[in-house]
């Protein structure tokens, strides 16, 4: 054989792997040039969504700041009436504790120019009768009030000022 043919042969192998290559690099440029189309409309896209996204971030912190005050505002509120509450609670306590002891203090005291008869003194010194189980708790509450009242006025001769006091709060409580 001769050397011109085998070098015609080999030129030809490597003509047909050139076009063959060559067919698959257009392939995969024409398949390139089509996704570089979407690539296109993906980033127009995204830069739409980015310009967006940063006219959006001012109205963002002025929310924010506005919600930030707002709360603010509240938590000063609350914090001044758990301060008002706590003075309340502070000063009916100390309320209750003077009347409790001006109570006991009165009842302890013997009453000076007081008739000592046994009706009077028992009825002074006796508890309020207590109240019957399921009695309707408020309301029963209330109605042991008034008869505590009413008795009371029909011995308020016999009182002391500090009982005349605590009677008086019990009826403003009603």
């Amino acid at each position: 054989m001769d050397w011109k043919v085998a070098l015609d042969i080999l030129v030809s192998i490597l003509l047909v792997a050139t076009i063959g290559y060559a067919v698959m690099l257009n392939s995969r440029l024409s398949s390139l040039r089509k996704n570089r189309d979407d690539l296109a409309k993906t980033i127009i896209n995204f830069n739409e969504a980015t310009v967006r996204a940063e006219s959006s971030i001012p109205k963002l912190r002025k929310a924010a700041e506005e919600a930030g005050q707002a709360l603010q505002e509240r938590v000063e509120k609350a914090q001044s009436l758990r301060d008002d509450l706590a003075f309340m609670i502070e000063r009916a306590d100390t309320m209750a504790n003077r009347l409790e002891n001006s109570v006991r203090s009165a009842r302890t005291e013997p009453r000076a120019g007081a008739p000592s008869s046994p009706t009077s003194s028992a009825a002074a010194s006796a508890p309020p009768p207590p109240l019957p189980r399921g009695s309707g708790g408020r309301a029963a509450q209330q109605a042991a009030l008034a008869a505590a009242a009413a008795s009371a006025e029909a011995e308020s001769d016999e009182r002391s000022e500090a009982e005349r006091e605590l009677l008086r709060a019990l009826q403003s409580m009603r």
